[in-house]
């Protein structure tokens, strides 16, 4: 299997970019070296955002289709009062007592079902998922992980081995294994990817290796996004529970009422994770993320380890995550979610009818994917130009899947039925252009 990087990538020497911007992307590259990249051919210099809706030096606005670290709205008032309002008061690590983290903690964790009881702070999903590795191998006494094959779980050593989407420069540890993504093609979607799983299983057994946890993204987003049918993950995680393994429920994407349905990604599927880690949305763009988790999986770990984290949950975290939910809720994004998915979902289906280049539509909630196709087989140069050709209009998203032929859409939660309308007629135009 090739892996590659993320496809719509900025590649030096590419695009029309203007003298300010032509040089700064040198400055970037001069100071932050090779690793890092830009979106689209021709990068975006954004200086502020409001809404949905981002802006460059020169005022142009772009609406943001792809965000989900903005969840509730680029610059969300409630949420920058909170923030500032806590640092003017007291900003310091975690290691002294202060209620705003437990009262944060009460109301995070009356969202979870009875048996995930405790939650543990980090700054980033990427620590949340590394902290959940350790948990595992604790609980279990084994190191073997199960992903899928386009996962992307973070960036630390021990998750970057555990994400294939990172590229061929990243390679996975011999204790990994991944499985095709649930695609639902070849008949059966929940017996095939449970058979998938198992067959990992089998594997990790035969090579000595103990199973510890099957990781998964609740939507697949790095996979291409496949949520349905509903329940579909639930003979997975029986599989890996039978192995003596655990379950653990990535919702750094799909969580926070991105779906529409619920609060997390994984109740779509009728199975209680044994860890759930949090990140991106759970601050609006203010780094705190978490790990929830039943207080067996974590009592061992406990018994021999101590876990600090010096930002994880201190009190401007704990103030600025508490008005994030605090508007999900006064707000009622997750029905918006819902609502404008829906509607959302249906103007990019009657694309579809009308566009040879757009293929199966795929979501939940505020979560969409279109395949873009050539002649009936993935076209990833297609979906990069789609992508960027949005761009010029305005109008910002990205591509993924491990062909990067998948438009991924992505919009924060306070999206609306007009923004979605914007968006349909943007891509159109560009589906116009192409054809």
């Amino acid at each position: 299997m090739t892996r590659d990087p993320m496809p719509n990538a900025f590649v030096p020497g590419q695009g029309a970019l203007g003298p300010r911007e032509a040089a700064m992307v040198e400055r970037r590259q001069r100071l932050l070296g090779p690793a890092y990249r830009l979106f689209y051919e021709t990068p975006v210099h954004l200086v502020r955002g409001e809404g949905v809706w981002l802006y460059d030096p020169d005022g142009r606005a772009y609406l943001d289709t792809y965000n989900n670290v903005a969840s509730v709205g680029h610059a969300h008032p409630r949420v920058v009062a909170a923030m500032a309002g806590q640092a003017a008061v007291l900003a310091t690590h975690t290691r002294y007592l202060h209620d705003g983290v437990l009262a944060y903690a009460e109301r995070l964790l009356a969202y979870f079902p009875a048996a995930l009881s405790h939650v543990m702070f980090t700054c980033t999903g990427s620590e949340a998922n590394d902290l959940a590795l350790r948990l595992a191998r604790a609980a279990t006494g084994g190191t073997g992980v199960i992903v899928t094959r386009n996962a992307y779980h973070g960036v630390t050593a021990d998750v970057a081995a555990c994400s294939p989407s990172l590229g061929v420069g990243v390679p996975l540890g011999p204790h990994v294994r991944a499985v095709p993504a649930p695609e639902g093609r070849a008949g059966d979607t929940a017996a095939v990817f449970a058979g998938h799983v198992q067959g990992a299983i089998d594997d990790l057994l035969r090579h000595g290796i103990r199973p510890a946890v099957l990781m998964v993204d609740t939507v697949f987003s790095s996979d291409g996004l496949y949520t349905d049918p509903a329940g579909f993950l639930a003979p997975a995680v029986e599989a890996i529970r039978r192995a003596g393994g655990l379950f653990l429920a990535d919702e750094v994407q799909p969580g926070f009422g991105r779906t529409g349905a619920a609060m997390w990604g994984f109740a779509r599927h009728g199975a209680v994770p044994d860890m759930v880690s949090l990140g991106k949305p759970m601050g609006n763009g203010y780094p705190v993320a978490g790990l929830v988790v039943r207080p067996e999986v974590v009592a061992e770990f406990g018994s021999r380890a101590r876990y600090f984290n010096t930002f994880g949950g201190n009190a401007v975290a704990a103030a600025t995550a508490m008005a994030v939910l605090e508007v999900i809720e006064d707000e009622g994004l997750m029905a918006n979610a819902a609502r404008t998915g829906a509607v959302f979902r249906a103007g990019l289906e009657g694309l579809a009818r009308d566009h040879g280049a757009l293929g199966e539509v795929r979501g939940a909630g505020l979560f969409l994917a279109v395949d873009v196709e050539r002649e009936g087989l993935p076209d990833r140069e297609g979906a990069a130009r789609l992508v960027n050709g949005l761009r010029e209009e305005g109008v910002l998203i990205s591509a993924t899947g491990p062909l990067g032929h998948v438009l991924k859409i992505r919009p924060p939660l306070v999206f609306s039925e007009a923004n979605a309308t914007f968006f349909l007629d943007r891509l159109e135009r560009v589906l116009r252009r192409e054809g």
